[in-house]
């Protein structure tokens, strides 16, 4: 199955292509969401629609590390919806065959964990991610 293998910092992720509308670079500040949960970046305009964008940072408890630039907007393709992930940097579209288990005590939009030559690879399902932004907005 091919997948789009991200950043977050020096961390290595991924996401299945066909979850994926688009990828865009992210603008310099997004509009602020009154009384958002904390991973909620905010929103922004994105050619007329107006798109949710939360810090996948803060939704997977990742620690920020320095600030490289703008980063990317990742859009999932959620039906009539759309949600979007703020990463760092996209690395490129890759097939990973093999995905094991996650580890232990791993966030619920953890799938498993995956292996690109010597580089491993955390592999997100993107239906639980969505679950988990919702969870993020009804507990505060």
């Amino acid at each position: 199955m091919r997948h789009v293998l991200f950043r977050l910092e020096k961390d290595r992720y991924a996401l299945p292509l066909s979850s994926i509308r688009e990828v865009v670079v992210a603008p310099e500040t997004f509009t602020r969401v009154p009384r958002s949960p904390k991973a909620m970046k905010g929103v922004m305009n994105l050619r007329g629609r107006v798109v949710p964008v939360v810090d996948l940072r803060e939704l997977l408890d990742v620690a920020p590390g320095p600030v490289g630039g703008p980063g990317r907007v990742v859009l999932l393709d959620r039906g009539r919806r759309e949600l979007g992930l703020l990463i760092s940097e996209v690395d490129g579209i890759e097939s990973l065959e093999k995905i094991g288990p996650p580890a232990p005590k791993a966030s619920l939009a953890v799938k498993g964990l995956a292996r690109l030559g010597a580089i491993p690879v955390t592999v997100l399902d993107p239906d639980a991610l969505d679950a988990t932004v919702a969870r993020a907005f009804t507990t505060k």
